[in-house]
């Protein structure tokens, strides 16, 4: 039963091969994705983490601004 479902008629080198190689595929997006997301995640928080209302306010009033949350409240 085991060496079956290791050798799958013939094909399981193929098959293996090919679910090994998604797996890394995938573990190795995810990884890279999360780095990115924690770099530009603390970039963010640096810069606009200790905004107080008055700095708030300017912000969303600047035009790239209001066309970034306008384009994301769509979503």
């Amino acid at each position: 039963m085991t060496t079956e479902l290791i050798f799958m008629n013939g094909y399981g080198l193929y098959v293996w091969s090919a679910f090994l190689f998604t797996l890394i595929s995938f573990t190795s997006l995810y990884v890279i994705t999360k780095i990115q997301y924690t770099k530009e995640r603390n970039k963010f928080m640096s810069k606009f983490g200790a905004l107080d209302s008055k700095k708030a306010e300017v912000a969303r009033s600047q035009t790239i601004n209001k066309e970034i949350l306008s384009s994301s409240q769509s979503i």
